[in-house]
């Protein structure tokens, strides 16, 4: 199974940093994944994603989209982030696809 994941936030460019460690690490662990990132305002652009991830930056707005989307939509833990984990970003959100 391909997994689409997309993270969102502002304006998409600081998860895009994110996207490139987590692609790395789907790739080392053989993991076929699609893996981008936008600004939360573009989501609406995507209807075949696995899951949604919100940099924690615009995890307010956590309700409102799950209340939009029928796609499961987590906000990334603060501490991944700032340290632009992406094996455990990547873990966490398969995680959800359990």
């Amino acid at each position: 199974m391909k997994y689409k994941i997309m993270l969102a936030c502002m304006g998409g460019f600081s998860t895009s940093m994110l996207v490139k460690k987590m692609r790395e690490a789907a790739e080392k662990q053989g993991i076929d994944a699609e893996i981008d990132a936008v600004a939360e305002t573009e989501l609406d652009k995507y209807n075949d994603l696995n899951i949604i991830l919100l940099g924690p930056q615009v995890g307010h707005l956590l309700g409102e989209l799950r209340s939009k989307f029928e796609t499961p939509i987590i906000i990334i833990d603060s501490m991944d982030y700032g340290l632009m984990n992406g094996e455990k970003v990547l873990k966490d959100a398969l995680e959800h696809l359990k």
